[in-house]
């Protein structure tokens, strides 16, 4: 039961009281913490694997309502970052070797949950001469192989602008392809600093010029 809150109310010269009523905070607004038997099943998944989630790695606040549901984010070539982004809290440092097994291990994860839907994303890895490609490539190729009902979203670096690289992860065919463009122009330099927006802007075009059947988002 609800108890109604008295309000002043001005009114030009007039001062008035009326009453509302006091609810319960939405659910939307309401954030459980996480443990629930799904959550913490994919959880010994991920680490049985040893798998990388965006959902961790940014420390995500809905990270238990997704896991609940059996859906995450798999976030590949590593955990370490080359670029430092002001709005992004996975660590910026010398990332480590690139794991060639890696793709193998998200197609078992997938398959194992029985995903229907997959996204897939990275840390930056300008310490690379194709800059994770590859990698992209493989992975997408992996879930085709193992799962293939899965649909297949790629959210992917700019890859300094190297459009071969671009590429080789559309010619591995993922269902959509995503880059985040993440702020405009002038806020780059100090959101984005390893960035270009104009580069940005560029790659959902040529993403579009050179398939148009893969629909790209940002």
């Amino acid at each position: 039961m609800t108890s109604p809150v008295p309000i002043p109310l001005i009114r030009g010269r007039h001062r008035r009281s009326e009453t509302l009523p006091r609810g319960n905070k939405p659910s939307w607004l309401r954030v459980r913490a996480p443990g629930s038997p799904n959550y913490l099943r994919l959880k010994r998944l991920m680490r049985t694997l040893s798998l990388n989630t965006v959902c961790e790695e940014a420390n995500c606040p809905n990270i238990g309502e997704c896991w609940t549901q059996g859906t995450a984010t798999f976030m590949i070539l590593g955990d370490i970052c080359t670029r430092s982004c002001g709005y992004c809290n996975v660590v910026h440092g010398t990332p480590q070797a690139i794991d060639t097994k890696e793709p193998d291990r998200i197609a078992a994860a997938v398959e194992t949950l029985g995903l229907q839907y997959v996204v897939i994303t990275s840390v930056d890895r300008d310490d690379i001469h194709d800059g994770g490609s590859g990698i992209f490539a493989a992975t997408i190729s992996a879930i085709r192989r193992q799962s293939p009902q899965c649909q297949i979203e790629v959210l992917i670096p700019d890859f300094s602008g190297r459009t071969n690289d671009l590429y080789t992860v559309l010619n591995a065919a993922p269902n959509i392809l995503n880059h985040n463009i993440e702020t405009v122009e002038r806020l780059y330099r100090v959101a984005r600093p390893g960035g270009r927006y104009s580069r940005a802007l560029d790659l959902l075009k040529k993403s579009h010029r050179y398939h148009p059947s893969i629909p790209t988002k940002s």
